[in-house]
């Protein structure tokens, strides 16, 4: 069974409710349909703007963006800079009837949204299902977005496998703490299924752990090119609109993946961060590091982890 999962950005649920059906609904909301022998979902982040984190997480769960701009303001800024620095250049762009379309191309001037498909509102539908789903192969990694006990189940685990393969009965590490995990049955869109190809969203039974025992960005995983570690360093660039000085011994957060992190600096050239409990991540993932509180743009900069 095929899977496409869509990150869903600057709609109200308005758009979600006529593409799927509502499902897990926290700071990110999913919506869900299977079309065709596909599986298809849509990803909010409906934590956002408010907070800065549920954006980044939401992005990262999609392979394709779906962005419907309503307004040109500081926090459509923020998504396309969050789309920029995690190079999520395959997706559909759209804007409603009093968005000036050429200050909407001022803004994505140089950045990876300009390479989007600008849609009319009506043709998007068509669009989005023109969309080829886009598998990646390689050692199981399955990031998790939530997982919560069931009765007469026990834990459930709910993510996407950016990687690889799962099936029932394999035996997987929970990284970051590295406890083993069985397989014990696996759910696509609420059918039963003995294996689930990259990009599958799942819902995965499992042994081994607790609900306790896992949080949100812990990834599921055989381990291949694994690096488990609270030392990283970056390819670094900061963002050409956080405009503050960055200094050793600053404090942020960081995001790898679905992870989030506090972070102190504790070097700028080569830039290396210093994390307050150890993250899994691959060489070359991408590293987000933010300022929450800060009143202008919250994104600092980004970087490939090089170490």
């Amino acid at each position: 069974m095929k899977s496409i999962n869509y990150t869903l950005l600057g709609d109200d649920e308005s758009l979600a409710k006529d593409f799927g059906k509502k499902g897990t609904a926290t700071d990110i909301t999913i919506y869900d349909k299977k079309d065709t022998g596909v599986v298809k979902t849509w990803t909010l982040p409906t934590g956002f703007p408010e907070k800065i984190q549920p954006l980044l997480q939401a992005i990262n769960m999609g392979e394709y963006v779906i962005f419907h701009v309503s307004k040109l303001d500081k926090f459509t800024g923020e998504q396309i800079v969050a789309l920029d620095v995690l190079k999520k250049n395959k997706g559909l762009l759209t804007h409603s009837y009093d968005v000036d379309r050429e200050k909407l191309r001022l803004m994505i001037k140089g950045t990876v949204v300009e390479q989007y498909k600008i849609v009319e509102p009506s043709d998007l539908r068509k669009e989005m299902d023109a969309l080829e789903s886009v598998s990646t192969d390689g050692g199981t990694r399955i990031p998790i977005d939530h997982c919560f006990e069931v009765k007469g189940v026990g834990t459930v685990i709910l993510g996407k496998v950016a990687q690889g393969k799962v099936k029932v009965y394999d035996k997987l590490k929970l990284f970051p703490k590295g406890d083993e995990v069985l397989i014990k049955s696996i759910q696509m869109h609420d059918d039963p299924v003995e294996e689930a190809i990259s990009p599958a969203r799942v819902g995965l039974a499992v042994k081994g752990i607790v609900a306790d025992d896992v949080q949100r960005g812990d990834q599921l995983s055989s381990g291949e090119g694994i690096i488990v570690s609270q030392d990283i360093g970056l390819d670094f660039l900061q963002n050409k609109f956080f405009k503050d000085n960055l200094t050793e011994n600053q404090t942020f957060l960081v995001n790898i993946g679905m992870q989030i992190r506090a972070a102190k600096i504790v070097s700028m050239n080569p830039m290396k961060l210093s994390l307050n409990k150890p993250a899994s991540f691959i060489k070359n993932d991408i590293c987000v590091i933010l300022k929450p509180e800060s009143q202008t743009i919250r994104i600092v900069g980004s970087g490939q982890i090089i170490a």
